[in-house]
């Protein structure tokens, strides 16, 4: 079982399936408000981290930079869209029990995170429990028939109402949210290469020699005449002649002509993201901006400004 010393460990650190793939981020734990001990995390899958899953920790096994969980990136991704930040109703987490096959009851309700204990470092508070992630009280527990209502700071007294508020300094924190911009691998498309078989004709020029009869005369002289006296005097007789001739004879051969292969190399492009992001503002009302003049508001930031001072520095230093 996950024990509550390890919230440190969980809060940032990074949730794993049981082949060892990476699931997500994780952004928040929930705790068990009968027994104090982490019950679920929210891991953040998506593009960019956009979307918040809850998985439960029932299962799970603590590792040096997060948690490895049963369940694999697809399973977490479809788990039921419940808005985190809150805690978890009865209704909800009976909803999670059943999408993820566990047998839970339903009857306890978590909270996001640990208050601040001097004695334990990261413990349970006397009464609810503080936001781990964002440092904001979320008020006394009650709990009546199985639901947690939340009173109102004003209700719950200063004490724990800030980190930093009237029971710490004078100073007041003030958060904004990054953007922090990555990039993840996916299939684009797949490439490959097919040979098949065409027929096409060619026309080659092939020499070819043949043989025709051509008939020679030749005059009686001296030198053919006992030739031609040679025989009787009138006779019948034939002379016959083969001729011959070429053809083309065609045949096929197979023979390499080259290699293919296919490569992939790597186009460096840029593209432009937009996201929301949430900063706090800090203001002042009331106060005396100069000696003997009251301002109704005056408003400023703690933020340096590159282009001087801002305007509660300036009411200061007019004051002193």
């Amino acid at each position: 079982m996950i024990s509550r010393d390890s919230v440190q460990t969980l809060i940032g650190g990074t949730a794993y399936s049981t082949d060892g793939d990476k699931i997500g981020s994780i952004g928040q734990v929930y705790l068990d408000n009968s027994s104090g001990q982490p019950a679920w995390v929210t891991v953040k899958t998506g593009l960019f981290g956009t979307n918040e899953s809850f998985v439960p920790l029932e299962q799970a096994e603590l590792t040096q930079d997060g948690v490895r969980v049963p369940y694999d990136k697809d399973r977490v991704k479809g788990a039921p869209n419940i808005e985190t930040d809150r805690e978890l109703s009865e209704q909800e987490e009976d909803q999670l029990y059943s999408y993820y096959g566990l047998s839970g009851t339903g009857t306890t309700t978590t909270t996001s995170g640990l208050t601040e204990d001097s004695d334990r470092g990261w413990g349970a508070g006397e009464s609810g429990y503080q936001s781990a992630t964002t440092g904001t009280d979320t008020g006394t527990t009650g709990t009546t028939t199985g639901t947690t209502d939340y009173t109102t700071s004003e209700s719950a007294g200063t004490t724990g109402y800030d980190t930093s508020g009237p029971t710490t300094d004078d100073a007041m924190t003030r958060s904004e949210e990054r953007v922090h911009a990555g990039t993840e691998q996916v299939q684009a498309g797949k490439a490959r290469l097919r040979k098949y078989v065409v027929t096409e004709q060619q026309q080659v020029n092939v020499p070819v020699t043949r043989e025709e009869v051509r008939v020679e005369r030749e005059p009686i002289t001296e030198g053919t005449y006992d030739k031609a006296m040679d025989g009787p005097a009138l006779s019948e007789e034939e002379h016959e002649v083969v001729l011959t001739e070429e053809r083309p004879v065609v045949q096929t051969e197979a023979v390499p002509v080259e290699r293919v292969r296919l490569s992939k190399e790597q186009i460096q492009d840029e593209q432009t993201v937009t996201a929301d992001v949430r900063k706090e503002v800090i203001d002042t009302d009331g106060g005396t901006t100069t000696s003997g003049t009251t301002a109704g508001t005056t408003r400023g930031t703690t933020e340096d400004d590159e282009n001087g001072p801002s305007l509660l520095d300036k009411a200061k230093d007019k004051l002193s």
